[in-house]
């Protein structure tokens, strides 16, 4: 068939490109604008070949092959198809497994298949080179494109080089039409806009320097009870929590025989907006039955919802924690009957988000890839982040309802 087809190692294309822009090969230092990658690779790989496009194949690793944000994007995209392999952390270091041995079973199956007539390979591993040679038996041309060495050398094998039909380099020029490093100058990313909703959760004082654990003044009669205790053997001595409580500390305060637990400040709930962290309840009770009834996105959401909104995160949605926290909380505020009760009810536990909520809005965030900072946990401050989105997406509607009508 008189058509090209496209195989790209994203390892291996992203990793030099940071190489080259960044000068170290984590992709993490670039940003990719995905679409235009993808056109400039179709556009190049048509004048070369002087064939129509048939497909790109992606082939990038992922944590389990769970698609990433920049996956989901890929795969919605005409002509693309992307292959997953697996992403493994050794040594401190992240290495791809499989990637490879997909990339030469398509492209043997391809060429056998005589699905084209010439096939473009974005790669430089040497594994690629006995799929190269059957390739080329089956009668295909095969195109080797490298990205423009940082150092000026081969970024490839030697022995791929010299066994393919035709050969270009991606030079900094095209490279630089749809990737850019995060901190070099001339070729920087605009850094991202200070939060200042997150700021305000992060700044808030940590209990141990709350007046109730350190400034308060401790009375005579208590000395006496506690030295009394100490000799009876019926309290402990319970050392002062270290930066921010956990649950198992929280449970420590709590005195053996007490009926409940020592009473918090409320301006320690600004550092944990959750049901598990530093919460003054009301009498130490559980939330009010009317804040715990509300109802979850899942409720609200029906069937033709759903699908548009799936439709949307793939698309629309990036994988900023701030962004996906907003997304959330309008689609949430959207779909309430009785909106401004609801809102009114929640707006008395700013910043924390009721336990129901919360849940499913940290579930949402973990389809976007954020778990992959933790095994199975989604980074602290990404936390505040979702958490701090939701609100001030809150925060906006509400003010647009309550403007005057003239405003």
């Amino acid at each position: 068939m008189d058509r090209c087809i496209v195989l790209v190692d994203a390892g291996y294309l992203l990793g030099a490109a940071a190489s080259l822009l960044a000068g170290e090969p984590s992709r993490s230092r670039i940003t990719v604008d995905h679409a235009a990658l993808i056109q400039g690779l179709r556009e190049r790989a048509e004048s070369d070949t002087e064939r129509p496009l048939l497909r790109i194949y992606w082939f990038d690793g992922a944590p389990d092959r769970v698609p990433q944000p920049e996956h989901r994007r890929l795969r919605v995209m005409p002509r693309v198809t992307v292959r997953l392999g697996a992403l493994t952390r050794s040594d401190g270091r992240w290495a791809q497994k499989g990637v490879d041995a997909a990339m030469h079973a398509e492209l043997t199956e391809l060429a056998r298949n005589r699905a084209c007539s010439d096939v473009v390979l974005v790669t430089g591993d040497g594994d690629l080179l006995p799929g190269m040679m059957a390739a080329k038996e089956h009668g295909v041309a095969v195109h080797l494109w490298a990205v423009q060495a940082a150092d000026g050398d081969y970024n490839q094998s030697e022995d791929l080089v010299a066994e393919a039909d035709e050969r270009r380099v991606l030079d900094r020029t095209w490279i630089t039409k749809a990737v850019r490093a995060k901190d070099l100058g001339g070729v920087c990313a605009p850094q991202p806009v200070p939060r200042p909703e997150i700021a305000a959760i992060l700044s808030a004082p940590l209990p141990e320097s709350a007046p109730t654990t350190r400034e308060r003044p401790v009375e005579d009669g208590e000395h006496a009870a506690a030295e009394a205790g100490s000799e009876n053997g019926t309290q402990e001595r319970v050392p002062a929590p270290k930066g921010v409580p956990t649950p198992k500390d929280l449970a420590s305060l709590k005195a053996p025989g007490a009926a409940a637990p020592a009473q918090h400040p409320a301006s320690a709930t600004l550092r944990w907006s959750s049901d598990k962290g530093w919460v003054d309840r009301p009498g130490g009770a559980a939330e009010p039955p009317e804040v715990a009834s509300m109802p979850t996105l899942a409720q609200l959401t029906t069937a033709e919802q759903r699908w548009a909104d799936r439709e949307e995160d793939i698309t629309t949605v990036g994988g900023d924690p701030f962004e996906v926290g907003q997304v959330f909380a309008r689609r949430w505020m959207g779909r309430l009957g009785d909106q401004d009760a609801h809102l009114q009810k929640l707006s008395g536990m700013y910043p924390r988000v009721p336990h129901r909520i919360d849940g499913e809005l940290l579930r949402y965030a973990a389809r976007f890839g954020l778990l992959a900072h933790k095994d199975d946990q989604i980074d602290e401050h990404d936390r505040y982040a979702i958490r701090a989105g939701f609100w001030r997406e809150i925060d906006v509607r509400t003010a647009a309802e309550h403007a005057p009508a003239g405003d």
